[in-house]
């Protein structure tokens, strides 16, 4: 994996080009762009109620050390995770940044 998870969000990050996008979406396995591209999102499955909340758990500690949080579908076994920088109106450095993360609390 690339270096995105050891990198740290920062404030007034700018909106990324369509390319940048692509290229970094390359680096995220199991992660989408929306239809309208302003966002991208993946989905967790898990054995149980405790295990998704336990990700769930680690997904806010993990955003609140960044400062930037996720929408999140929570349901019994399964969590679908979206990132978008809606203050930039798109994607940042920032939702490629925690992905990263979001995949390293898996390994």
């Amino acid at each position: 994996m690339s270096d995105l998870a050891s990198r740290h969000c920062r404030n007034g990050a700018d909106k990324l080009p369509a390319e940048q996008v692509r290229r970094y979406l390359e680096e995220l396995a199991d992660w989408e762009l929306s239809q309208d591209e302003r966002s991208i999102q993946s989905t967790f499955q898990f054995d149980n109620y405790y295990q998704t909340l336990s990700f769930v758990n680690a997904i806010a500690w993990m955003a609140n050390r960044e400062d930037h949080h996720p929408d999140l579908e929570v349901s019994y076994n399964r969590c679908v995770v979206h990132y978008s920088t809606h203050d930039a109106g798109g994607l940042t450095d920032n939702d490629f940044i925690c992905a990263a993360k979001v995949i390293a609390l898996l390994s």
